[in-house]
């Protein structure tokens, strides 16, 4: 079901590396001439243009955009219990771990009479996205929202796509863990063309604002990939997130029981979603090719895994070593990346590039996912080499405040000239010189 990427005995570079681990393509640029209008249709019409938009797409027109407040309380008294119980304890334990995540403002004192303080100040407003294609995705508004209230964020709007079986509001779930959270304002909109009315903002069907946001998070597929990249610069983004990828990195010691099933529950996501096991042992890529081919005709959503695991985004890679397996995920720059291996604790040390790293037997993905109290939305693509998670800072803006006294100013007013006439900007150094006027100066 895997194919097999042979490495052993290859020396290889990062950049072949990089080219030779398989990963999902997703073209954002084949979209955009797609979804360009259709901001621009938004930033034009508003409400007009999005509810068109849903009723193409949706099928189904919602009466107004956001959501009765009276939807959202009845959403929560109809949860499931277990399900609410569930929520409550992963809002607990990724509150817990975020709270861990808040800045604090620095003052350094520089020289006497002159300081610089970074402040950390939360945006006004948030929009966060959860999903409704063909998964729901409650779990992604906890991701969203808790990071956003602990880093001070007073405004929130989770936006969902409009579902007809819910007569043309969002999932019932989603909408019970907005309530969960203290979140009361949601909006029935989905695809690009909720990504453009939350950066442009609108008046909705019975005349209220809808206000618009200054940075939007959460994943989606290429149309709001490529709505986000149109938008970058008005709002901020988190990124552009790609299809969901699992890599594994293994050896003999790891239980090809537990690694196909964790293969497996990322396929489960989309017929793009790319696992990939990378092992010393070819014993263990027998194992498991066995046990994938056993545990995925068990599964609800056979045809979407088995497309997933049969794409060329997923594989097996064969190295000479664990040590080999470090430099391989490492220029992978996985998603998701689990190690199983002796030692695991030290092996995970020395990873550099990863979402997230889920360490030993017992750390499987789908706890990251739940109820690890880490956070979900996490880099794709290879991002992860330079990007990080969603988490409390993506939220936050430092600020640099500069308070100099007056001779704190002129001990270093000759530094300030010589570096603006080096640089060809005299008046740069005017502006400090006008302050300190000499005798016989006409400003004197």
């Amino acid at each position: 079901m895997l194919s097999r990427i042979d490495l052993r005995g290859r020396t290889t570079t990062p950049a072949q590396l990089r080219a030779v681990v398989p990963r999902a393509e997703v073209d954002v640029d084949a979209v955009l001439h797609h979804v360009r209008p259709m901001v621009a249709a938004v930033a034009e019409r508003g409400v007009d243009a999005v509810l068109e938009y849903t009723e193409k797409f949706d099928g189904v027109r919602p009466d107004s955009v956001r959501v009765p407040a009276s939807a959202i309380a009845s959403a929560l008294s109809s949860l499931d219990p277990a399900v609410r119980e569930a929520l409550e304890e992963v809002i607990a334990r990724t509150r817990r771990v975020h709270a861990d995540q808040r800045r604090t403002g620095t003052t350094t004192q520089v020289v006497p009479g002159g300081t610089v303080t970074e402040k950390w100040v939360p945006v006004a407003r948030v929009g966060l996205y959860s999903p409704g294609g063909l998964a729901v995705y409650p779990s992604t508004v906890v991701m969203n929202v808790v990071p956003a209230q602990i880093a001070g964020v007073e405004s929130l709007v989770v936006c969902s796509p409009p579902q007809a079986e819910f007569g043309g509001l969002p999932h019932p779930t989603i909408l019970a863990a907005a309530a969960l959270l203290g979140v009361d304002e949601v909006w029935a909109a989905g695809g690009a063309q909720a990504m453009a009315l939350m950066a442009y903002g609108g008046v909705d069907t019975d005349g209220a604002e809808l206000a618009p946001v200054d940075i939007i998070t959460g994943p989606g597929n290429i149309y709001v990939t490529a709505a986000k990249r149109l938008l970058r610069g008005l709002i901020g983004i988190d990124s552009e997130a790609g299809p969901t990828e699992i890599a594994i990195l293994a050896d003999s010691s790891a239980d090809p029981v537990h690694v196909a099933a964790d293969l497996i529950s990322q396929a489960e996501h989309d017929p793009l979603a790319a696992s990939v096991l990378v092992t010393d042992s070819v014993e263990l890529a027998d194992a498991v090719d066995v046990e994938l081919e056993r545990q995925v005709g068990a599964t609800k959503h056979v045809e979407r895994i088995r497309t997933a695991l049969g794409g060329k985004q997923s594989a097996t890679v064969l190295v000479s070593s664990v040590d080999e397996g470090v430099r391989v995920v490492d220029a992978y720059a996985a998603e998701h990346l689990e190690i199983q291996t002796r030692d695991a604790r030290e092996v995970a040390a020395r990873i550099r590039s990863a979402g997230a790293i889920f360490v030993g037997a017992h750390s499987p993905v789908s706890l990251g996912d739940y109820c690890a109290g880490s956070n979900h939305v996490l880099p794709t693509g290879g991002c992860a080499r330079h990007s990080s998670g969603l988490s409390v800072q993506t939220f936050l803006r430092g600020i640099h405040v500069i308070d100099y006294s007056e001779e704190a100013l002129r001990e270093v007013a000759d530094k300030v000239v010589a570096l603006a006439n080096a640089e060809d900007l005299p008046a740069h150094g005017q502006a400090v010189t006008a302050r300190f006027p000499q005798k016989g100066d006409d400003t004197a």
